[in-house]
């Protein structure tokens, strides 16, 4: 990156005492577990027909079947059938469905609520305003997009008027997001925004009450810890919450730390 740590910051609209420590670089080549490797590796991922994909589509599928079919995908099939998916409303109107981007062996994945106009047009989750200042928080912890990151969303489709996606687009959708968390499996989770905590953590409360609290995601053998904070589309209308989030990427960063030393 061109800009310094300090310019990161004032991106976000921090002063400079909101500064991180200077954390020693963690070889990555070690970075999973022989327990974590064994959780849905993706090179023993059953190959899985194009008819299971059709299936999935078209809603022929019931819903107990269409999981158990999803759960077996490889990232090709996954990306084949997210952009197939006609089991909510959203495929209607949908110009092109946005299934994530990024490192697909991540430590962090972060998960926002659903692609806007922009997302929508490019094909990537969090561009525009709101993905630069993403891409602002992200240095400000010594992240890059794309590099040892993975940024999906809970609906993969724009809900119309970019409005906050439904409980049951985002039930639609869960399969998806599910399996890509154990294909990734990743170290630590950060779900931006409520929707996001509602999708994967099923919690309904105000996204402020959520802030802070220890919760983590179950998958298989793991439990991964989750670090809820507020959108970047919040944020930009919102300024005074900005030091909110940088508390909490604070924190997810000493979660990670923990994590890696595990």
């Amino acid at each position: 990156m061109s800009l310094t740590r300090d310019q990161m910051l004032n991106e976000m609209g921090l002063s400079p005492q909101w500064k991180l420590r200077e954390q020693p670089a963690v070889a990555r080549a070690a970075k999973k577990s022989p327990m974590v490797a064994s959780i849905a590796p993706p090179d023993r991922t059953p190959v899985v027909k194009t008819l299971a994909v059709e299936a999935i589509a078209s809603s022929a599928a019931s819903g107990a079947e269409r999981e158990e079919q999803i759960a077996q995908f490889g990232w090709d099939q996954l990306r084949q059938s997210i952009a197939a998916c006609r089991a909510c409303g959203l495929c209607a109107e949908r110009k092109q469905a946005v299934p994530g981007v990024g490192d697909e062996n991540a430590d962090w994945l972060f998960i926002g609520e659903g692609p806007g106009t922009d997302e929508e047009v490019q094909g990537e989750p969090f561009v525009g305003p709101a993905g630069k200042l993403l891409d602002a928080m992200l240095a400000a912890i010594d992240l890059k997009r794309g590099d040892d990151v993975y940024i999906a969303n809970a609906v993969k489709c724009r809900p119309p008027d970019n409005r906050p996606p439904e409980a049951a687009e985002m039930a639609a959708c869960a399969p998806f997001l599910k399996r890509q968390i154990a294909l990734i499996q990743p170290r630590l989770i950060v779900l931006l925004g409520r929707a996001a905590a509602h999708a994967l953590l099923g919690e309904e409360g105000l996204l402020a009450s959520l802030r802070g609290k220890p919760f983590t995601y179950r998958a298989g053998e793991r439990d991964i810890p989750v670090v809820v904070t507020y959108h970047p589309a919040y944020l930009l209308r919102t300024l005074p919450d900005k030091s909110k989030a940088w508390e909490d990427l604070c924190r997810a960063r000493a979660l990670m730390r923990v994590a890696k030393a595990d």
